[in-house]
């Protein structure tokens, strides 16, 4: 299984779309190697967690053809994950392409967004090249070979946001973001399904900033004790790949402060472009 991470940045990208603070200022100095999109991964070039508004820039940056995604899951319906405008292209005389019908599964609120944004300029020819299919936590299913988990994220009080468990030939990766602190329950979930993850990628938008951070992200020491809980319930062992992404501007997260964090806690920080097989 090969994971691309093709934008590890929060809502906001880094530098930040309309900041100039100091850490936005030195990033767009420093140039490129430092920029963060808003984030994608992309598994062996046919499932995409999520589809930001950068998901076309990184399929000519990265060389990834979107013609051959087949499934999307969306871990919800907010902007910076969920960019339903561009699936009106998908079809018609703006694309010729032979992988068939593109699935997106998501909830409900992701459903919504999809009608909302496809509604005036869908044409009639693209409506049967993409489908929208409603899932919600503690699912599993079964996509193209992969088995796919449900969990619910931590994250937004008007819908359920979800993170995803994806295996297939017996390699596994976790999906956990946009996120803050997990329930028990979904420890217990993961460990009552088999899940033995051979990679994991903890959302780490607040990297090491400590104080009053919001509940609906994590942080470096959040991202630890979720991995003591999963290492408990035998989920993840030693030798698996512990990533971290979905930065915030206001951690600083350049290339050089965030390997502190690699050397301190055995992690991976993920970078645009990044991509690991497992």
């Amino acid at each position: 299984m090969i994971l691309n991470f093709l934008g590890t940045g929060a809502a906001e990208g880094f530098p930040a779309v309309f900041c100039n603070c100091e850490y936005c200022k030195n990033a767009r100095l420093a140039g490129e190697s430092q920029f963060r999109t808003r984030s994608q991964v992309v598994i062996d070039g046919c499932i995409s967690i999520d589809f930001p508004p950068e998901a076309y820039s990184h399929s000519l940056k990265f060389g990834i053809e979107l013609s051959k995604i087949k499934y999307i899951l969306a871990t919800h319906s907010h902007l910076d994950h969920f960019y339903a405008h561009d699936f009106i292209l998908r079809g018609y005389k703006y694309a010729e392409f032979d992988s068939g019908k593109l699935e997106i599964y998501g909830n409900a609120e992701v459903k919504k967004v999809f009608e909302e944004c496809t509604a005036r300029e869908m044409k009639p020819q693209v409506v049967p090249l993409v489908g929208v299919r409603q899932i919600k936590p503690y699912q599993t299913f079964t996509v193209g070979g992969y088995k796919i988990i449900t969990l619910p994220a931590n994250h937004s009080k008007t819908e359920e946001a979800l993170l995803f468990y994806i295996e297939k030939d017996g390699r596994g990766y976790l999906h956990l973001y946009d996120s803050g602190m997990l329930n028990a329950d979904v420890f217990d979930f993961l460990c009552e399904s088999g899940a033995k993850a051979d990679a994991v990628c903890f959302d780490c938008t607040f990297a090491d900033s400590t104080g009053e951070l919001s509940t609906r992200h994590m942080s470096i020491n959040e991202n630890m004790i979720i991995k003591d809980e999963l290492l408990k319930r035998g989920v993840i062992d030693g030798k698996t790949k512990l990533i971290i992404s979905h930065f915030s501007h206001n951690c600083n997260p350049t290339r050089a402060h965030l390997k502190l964090l690699e050397m301190r806690y055995g992690v991976v920080a993920a970078y645009d472009g990044y991509s690991v097989e497992i």
